[in-house]
């Protein structure tokens, strides 16, 4: 399964895994939450279910339809896709790995107190 992992302080990167439940919540350091925050449905975003508990540090912000921060993920996401028709997640495409390189390829850096 191809995806494109996103951590923390560095550029996006596409990765070839197995698909198993123990390996993505390796890459994400725990359990596994899918959200669906792009305007492309078929996208899912794999993130730590507690990564802002465990104080992760944060990575990347998603923005609402006018610019705003909607949130914040703490920790290493990776995307993948997420068809409609399964039960299981799949694939991203290479205009997809494209897409969301570029949309990720900025370094966040937050500062909490």
């Amino acid at each position: 399964m191809k995806i494109l992992v996103v951590e923390p302080l560095k550029e996006p990167y596409e990765k070839e895994i197995d698909g198993t439940l123990e390996t993505m919540q390796e890459i994400v350091g725990g359990l596994i939450q899918a959200i669906y925050p792009f305007d492309h449905p078929e996208i899912a975003l794999i993130c730590n279910d507690d990564g802002k508990l465990m104080k992760l540090p944060l990575n990347r912000a998603l923005f609402d339809m006018d610019g705003k921060i909607v949130d914040i993920i703490a920790g290493t996401f990776f995307l993948c896709s997420a068809p409609t028709d399964s039960e299981n997640f799949g694939s991203l495409t290479d205009e997809q790995i494209e897409e969301y390189k570029t949309r990720f390829e900025a370094l966040e850096i937050y500062i909490t107190r």
